[in-house]
């Protein structure tokens, strides 16, 4: 009896070493690529609303100190010139994550409603393809929000600038749909992670916990670029890829961290 004891317990340990190594091994091959090389705005481009697509007004997006800083300290007032960085690449199926905290004072004249917030554009048209006065590009927004004494509201909130969501197998024709997360105070650095699976499936997660779900991403018949669209979509509706962009929206805010995870089809 203790042989057979000693035996199987053996055989625990090499079932354990041998989950491990499979674990380590697992995240070895998770191959995270870095958007932003901590140096400068390589390989990303600015399109200001107003403005040519590489024309960052302002020194809007710039980095110091090796963080991507969102600052208006050049504006007299925002005057609606919200503004978007593209990465150069377009992507379908990854996780992406984001370490970003929104800072300082809201830039003069920007909306109530962007104050303390910023977003990533996912599955976004691409700079060249937006219109030179457009607010937007057409994309699916990850909210990025914070809280304070003067307004409280969940983060990683969703919103559609010229596209809609399903969730829960009800077609979705609001602008914006709230998560499930906490409020989040102060400028405390936060993870930010969405996972991306074409049109099946999209996850918004904030510090490893998952705050919404969606899927079936797709233009919108009642925008005014739904036509356009649709042809350089290759006919269909279904947004199964696009650009990522980070987000100018009146609030300072700094990105220290992108970084990617390419997934299989």
């Amino acid at each position: 009896m203790k042989k057979v004891c000693l035996l199987m317990g053996v055989l625990v340990l090499i079932l354990l070493s041998v989950s491990c190594n499979q674990k380590k091994s697992s995240e070895a091959a998770e191959e995270w690529v870095q958007l932003f090389n901590g140096k400068d705005l390589a390989n990303w481009t600015v399109k200001i609303k107003g403005y040519d697509v590489g024309d960052n007004f302002g020194n809007t997006f710039r980095v110091e100190d090796g963080i991507i800083k969102v600052r208006y300290d050049q504006y007299d007032s925002l005057r609606t010139r919200f503004g978007h960085l593209f990465y150069k690449d377009e992507f379908s199926h990854y996780k992406l994550r984001v370490e970003y905290r929104i800072v300082g004072e809201q830039c003069p004249g920007a909306p109530g409603w962007a104050y303390k917030n910023s977003g990533i554009m996912i599955h976004g048209q691409t700079a060249q393809t937006m219109e030179k006065d457009q607010d937007f590009p057409t994309s699916i927004e990850v909210q990025l929000l914070a809280s304070d004494s003067l307004i409280q509201r969940t983060n990683m909130n969703v919103c559609t600038p010229g596209t809609n969501i399903v969730v829960n197998n009800e077609l979705i024709l609001d602008h914006c749909v709230n998560s499930s997360s906490e409020n989040f105070y102060g400028e405390n650095w936060i993870t930010a992670e969405v996972e991306v699976r074409g049109s099946k499936v999209i996850h918004h997660i904030i510090n490893g916990d998952t705050v919404l779900t969606y899927n079936q991403p797709q233009l919108d018949e009642r925008d005014a670029s739904y036509a356009k669209l649709v042809e350089l979509n290759d006919g269909n509706i279904m947004l199964s890829k696009g650009t990522i962009s980070l987000q100018s929206e009146g609030h300072p805010i700094d990105f220290r961290k992108v970084e990617i995870l390419v997934l299989e089809d």
